[in-house]
């Protein structure tokens, strides 16, 4: 074994350590995604990936070199690692792999000249935390307009820092929206459990009830009232155990405004301003950006 001393560049990830916290990020990694696809003199732009995209219902000309898509789509895929903000356009993007046409390419190389404008970009763990756990959770209901099943996303918070997130299309069709929210809850308290127990091994007791927000007032209903149990019963039952969570005091439900919800960025393509602001409120930096 060899001490290689402090941590600074892993499996194309970058660490920086200041006072403030740590800051990890895939400069080099991404500025080699862009060198391979010939995209490094392209212009930027604001946005991974257009707002109202119809990426589903598109009927164009395969793509001549589908191994090319796949590859970059894949090398994304590593990317969002350290950018969360990537995570609803790969998801978007890996549906179509297996047969992909020359919109969805169009569509990758958009993401490309996103990444050209900030490169450096990357999450900040802060130094000063109060180490308590705390995630929003969204949904897209009927999102797919194939199969009509919602997309489900959700960022959790270890204090100020983001810590996890996720990015996925529900199993089975949603006949509400607020069915839709209500799995995406469960879906979220399972992560908060398993990083509650992480924590623990590690030493790190948490006593207080972890907060989930949510934006949807009759979801929050549903878990908070029993009453509400016999108008959802094709629900599954193991979906019903955000309410045992929250009588067991483990979990506390918040309302957040729509406007607030930090997880929009995961579930929908969102225009520039709604963006930006998001991209601010989750604690991503870019340390190479001009001051």
């Amino acid at each position: 074994m060899k001490d290689l001393g402090v941590l600074k560049y892993f499996l194309g990830i970058e660490v920086a350590r200041s006072s403030e916290g740590i800051f990890l990020s895939q400069r080099k990694y991404a500025l080699d995604v862009l060198s391979e696809s010939g995209m490094l003199g392209c212009k930027p732009i604001d946005t991974p990936m257009e707002q109202n995209h119809r990426l589903a219902l598109v009927d164009d000309a395969p793509l001549s070199d589908p191994d090319r898509y796949r590859r970059l789509v894949g090398r994304l895929v590593y990317l969002s690692v350290t950018r969360p903000e990537l995570s609803y356009a790969v998801h978007t993007l890996a549906q179509f792999l297996s047969a992909p046409m020359v919109p969805h390419w169009e569509a990758a190389l958009r993401v490309l000249r996103y990444l050209k404008g900030s490169p450096g970009q990357g999450i900040l763990l802060r130094s000063r935390n109060d180490l308590c756990l705390s995630a929003y959770c969204d949904s897209d209901w009927a999102a797919c307009p194939t199969t009509r099943r919602s997309l489900s996303g959700y960022l959790v918070f270890l204090g100020c820092s983001l810590v996890s997130w996720k990015t996925k299309k529900q199993p089975t069709v949603s006949r509400s929206s607020a069915e839709a929210e209500y799995r995406s809850m469960a879906v979220t308290t399972c992560e908060l459990k398993w990083l509650k127990s992480l924590l623990s091994s590690l030493g790190v007791l948490h006593s207080r009830p972890m907060r989930l927000f949510c934006d949807s007032q009759s979801a929050l209903h549903i878990a908070k009232n029993p009453v509400f149990h016999d108008r959802t019963k094709h629900i599954e039952v193991d979906c019903h155990f955000v309410r045992d969570e929250l009588l067991a005091h483990n979990l506390s439900t918040c309302y957040v405004p729509t406007g607030h919800q930090l997880a929009d960025i995961l579930t929908k393509a969102l225009g520039r301003s709604q963006f930006s602001f998001l991209l601010r409120k989750l604690g991503i930096r870019d340390l190479h950006a001009p001051t």
